[in-house]
């Protein structure tokens, strides 16, 4: 039965690469041209503390790991609660402050004193980059991109499809004013027919100033890549959004790193840190954090309150789908951490956090 199991996986994987390379989805990126914040060296982008490069045997080992290791319960068998956002439930919030709504995985929506702003939008059923196969969604979005208001900023932390999706883009370029990019990602963008005049491309640690404050863009331990032969070529990173009177940081992806102790040196307190807390496994440890490692991040990046994102609507890992949820809870009560665990499309104040609420433990 092994054997049988081997074999398909490699001719699965060798299918699925040679697919790759006929769609030709190399990303659109032309090589940095100006001096860079970020390590960048032959046409790459590199993290600050180097990776464990995957040999040709471990990335093999992985493949076959992912079409041959049995999986349990790694997709919900409860319906996950999803509360209802229409355009007049964001317009009747108020201009003078900042409110938020999860809409799935790292999908954030924010009002910013009357602006509307996107995180990582990701609406569609899978993130791949193709619709017919690839992760899938565990629930819809709480509101569709059609019945979005219109968006002043779009932000992407980087060019993974479960982060940047290529159709969710083509429907908001028509309503977005803004979007802010790492360095390289405008190349897809621009591509994809968003007007270059309309995005600002980011390095590590610049920062833009708006009328509602400060936005900067910060290290993370991760990589980019949406194709064959991109690897890298685009950088990564966090987001850090500061008004006159709040505080909030977004993750991205990462590993755990002293990069988050600089930021929280530089930019915090934050009222609320949104920190990745699924996807991980002992395969790919430098890249994304264990729960206890995100609950760490938030302590050195200064957070008062920690709210855990990448989680709970897509299946990218081994781990079971409650997993983040039930480890993180443990690890913030051990080490005194606030967590807040609101469902998707609750809409709250940054002044009225949600608690903990342990939602995904409801009953079928």
């Amino acid at each position: 039965m092994f054997v049988i199991k081997l074999f398909v996986a490699l001719i699965l994987a060798l299918a699925i690469a040679i697919y790759l390379v006929n769609l030709n989805i190399k990303s659109k990126v032309n090589p940095i041209e100006e001096v860079t914040s970020a390590p960048y060296e032959n046409s790459k982008f590199h993290n600050t503390a180097p990776r464990n490069p995957m040999s040709l045997s471990d990335t093999a080992a992985l493949w076959i790991r992912f079409f041959t290791e049995k999986k349990v319960d790694t997709t919900p068998d409860i319906n996950i609660p999803v509360q209802a956002v229409s355009r007049a439930d964001l317009d009747a919030l108020s201009s003078d402050t900042l409110h938020l709504v999860k809409l799935g995985h790292s999908s954030i929506l924010l009002k910013v004193y009357g602006e509307y702003w996107l995180i990582d939008p990701v609406f569609s059923d899978r993130a791949s980059p193709f619709q017919f196969a690839g992760p899938k969604r565990f629930h819809q979005p709480p509101i569709s991109l059609e019945d979005l208001p219109p968006i002043d900023k779009v932000l992407i932390s980087h060019n993974h499809y479960d982060h940047l999706d290529k159709a969710s883009i083509k429907i908001l370029l028509a309503k977005t004013k803004q979007f802010l990019v790492p360095k390289g990602v405008d190349g897809d963008l621009v591509d994809w027919g968003v007007e270059a005049n309309k995005i600002v491309t980011f390095d590590w640690w610049q920062e833009l100033q708006t009328r509602q404050g400060l936005i900067a863009f910060t290290p993370t331990q991760h990589f980019s890549g949406r194709g064959m032969g991109d690897g890298n070529a685009t950088l990564w990173g966090a987001w850090v959004i500061k008004t006159p009177n709040e505080s909030i940081f977004f993750s991205g992806d990462s590993g755990y790193f002293s990069g988050f102790k600089d930021t929280g040196d530089k930019y915090g307190p934050f009222d609320l840190t949104m920190i990745e807390t699924g996807a991980y496994d002992k395969d790919w440890a430098d890249i994304h954090m264990k729960p206890e490692e995100s609950v760490q991040a938030n302590i050195d990046l200064q957070g008062k309150v920690m709210m855990p994102i990448h989680n709970g609507t897509f299946d990218l890992a081994f781990h079971t789908w409650h997993d983040p949820f039930d480890r993180v809870v443990v690890e913030s009560e051990r080490r005194g951490v606030t967590l807040s665990t609101p469902e998707f499309g609750r809409i709250f104040p940054i002044n009225d956090l949600p608690p903990l609420t342990p939602w995904w433990q409801t009953t079928p």
